[in-house]
């Protein structure tokens, strides 16, 4: 795959939102979890979320997503609203890809056989799946691990392939949950590098939630700080980093990108 250098776009020519969460409030077993929290995403942005254990992150994946219904708000994709629409009618329409923490793909396939079958859940025509899949091993350089069982491959290897088959679907929006989660400096490089050429090459708007917050914030264009419920601070990468509510409750006094 081919290095491209990295960016971040510190403005868009057209700002234009594909997603927006409108006074979004979640509540689990009577424990608020989100309160009145707005979120607006733009097309081609690569938005990064970061917070404590249980602040909603994830919640916000499952929002989108349509796993979960808020108790108060409403959901907004392309202008529709969508916060009563089934998940399955929800990704279709929307053309949604989710790349969980865990799991993803079926241990006991060979890689290649992974891709061969989530083409053939969303490509009907042979030709067009065989297509599909020779552009994606090219993508992804998988060629010298076509045959081998996705329980062998190492961690990096299986997001690379996860993320691959959530893009079979042509997806425009793209969900990563934790995907640097456990993997080693190279293989966290790697994936960045996927997320900045999917975002040039594929005109895709990517949300990322994770817990290594230096990762995440080398390769995003915005980020949000989650806490107790809401959105303590949005904007780039080093307005964030600097913002005084940010410090105070997730990062500290000492963090920096360097």
């Amino acid at each position: 795959m081919a290095l491209i250098k990295k960016f971040r776009i510190k403005s868009f020519k057209i700002e234009e939102k594909i997603i927006e969460l409108k006074k979004i409030s979640v509540f689990y077993n009577k424990r608020q979890i989100l309160n009145n929290l707005n979120l607006k995403i733009n097309k081609q942005e690569i938005l990064g979320m970061l917070g404590p254990n249980g602040v909603g992150k994830s919640t916000i994946f499952n929002l989108i997503s349509g796993l979960k219904e808020p108790n108060h708000g409403e959901i907004i994709i392309n202008g529709i609203n969508c916060t009563k629409m089934p998940i399955n009618e929800r990704f279709n329409k929307f053309k949604l890809g989710l790349v969980p923490q865990y799991g993803g793909l079926i241990h006991d396939l060979s890689l290649i056989d992974n891709l061969k079958l989530v083409s053939e859940i969303h490509i009907k025509n042979k030709e067009l799946r065989e297509q599909k899949i020779n552009k994606l091993v090219s993508q992804f350089e998988f060629e010298s691990l076509l045959n081998i069982k996705a329980k062998h491959l190492s961690g990096g290897q299986k997001k690379k392939l996860v993320i691959a088959m959530t893009l079979v679907n042509d997806p425009k929006i793209l969900l990563l949950d934790e995907p640097f989660a456990a993997l080693d400096i190279l293989t966290i490089k790697m994936l960045q590098e996927i997320v900045l050429n999917l975002q040039a090459t594929e005109e895709i708007s990517i949300v990322i939630c994770d817990h290594q917050a230096r990762d995440l914030l080398n390769c995003v264009d915005r980020a949000i700080i989650l806490s107790n419920g809401q959105i303590i601070a949005s904007g780039s990468p080093k307005d964030v980093i600097s913002d005084k509510a940010a410090k105070t409750q997730y990062f500290g006094d000492e963090f920096n990108l360097s």
